[in-house]
């Protein structure tokens, strides 16, 4: 896929990784409609600045867990695209344990209507849409969550909720995939720690003990957290450079699930 000239719609784009993939695509000549709800001050700057680079893009303010809201974002972007050849699922909504402590449900509902219900509402109503380009991408961002649950030093920042919820996103990427197929392509981006989502730049990461991130690092086979550009590249290859690649999950998390146990020495043997 080219990107210049294309229409993408990023979902929560107001700050951290969303916002990020916003400008990027943007300034790859890429028509970008975003989505904020919360954040105010970061929604009014990004709803500002992508102004500022131009006409083509649009910014909305929209709860995507209403079903109806979902319905009035898509007019929107008939009305001003008539098009869409992208979707970044990049919704969600974790309760970090260290900031939150015991559960609510209000809690468990808004992890899981925020992180699974909002993304298959959106899917439906741009399936569509996708299909008539003739050759759409959807990306599913994902959380390793989903694989370790409220586990180990992770323990303190994935709550079980965000945790179930980011299971499920994987098989929607597997069936939504055959739903898509042949026009439209579905993948999965499943991320680690990453500056501003989970790590660093985040409230619960600052409320952790200097051990308590050391920890979370040293789990980390790579031995640091993700930063943006470490996500851009793998999204760049999945529109561009993956023509053959759908349904498929890529783990883009530094090792963090495999670091919990080392590789001992060979023994001699008895032999």
């Amino acid at each position: 896929m080219e990107l210049a000239g294309k229409v993408a719609l990023v979902l929560g784009g107001a700050k951290g990784l969303g916002r990020e993939i916003c400008f990027y695509l943007a300034k790859l000549g890429v028509s970008v409609s975003t989505t904020y709800w919360d954040w105010p001050e970061e929604s009014a700057s990004l709803a500002s600045e992508l102004a500022a680079l131009g006409a083509d893009h649009l910014a909305v303010e929209t709860d995507l867990r209403e079903p109806a809201a979902v319905t009035e974002l898509f007019d929107r972007i008939r009305q001003k695209h008539t098009r869409l050849d992208i979707l970044i699922n990049n919704i969600e909504r974790g309760g970090m344990p260290v900031v939150h402590g015991e559960y609510t449900s209000e809690q468990w509902d808004l992890e899981l209507e925020t992180t699974l219900k909002a993304k298959r509402w959106v899917f439906h109503h741009a399936l569509p849409l996708l299909k008539k380009s003739g050759a759409g991408s959807v990306i599913n961002i994902s959380s390793i969550a989903g694989l370790i649950g409220r586990s180990g030093p992770a323990g303190l920042i994935f709550n079980d909720g965000y945790s179930a919820a980011n299971r499920g996103i994987g098989l929607l990427t597997e069936s939504w995939a055959r739903e898509g197929a042949p026009e439209v392509r579905v993948n999965e981006l499943m991320l680690g720690f990453f500056e501003t989502r989970h790590a660093q730049g985040t409230r619960g990461w600052s409320l952790l003990t200097d051990a308590q991130q050391k920890a979370i690092i040293d789990h980390t086979l790579l031995g640091r957290s993700g930063k943006s550009e470490d996500l851009l590249k793998a999204l760049h290859f999945l529109l561009t450079g993956a023509d053959y690649l759908t349904g498929a999950t890529i783990r883009l998390d530094g090792g963090y699930p495999l670091g919990g146990e080392q590789v001992p020495p060979m023994p001699p043997g008895v032999v």
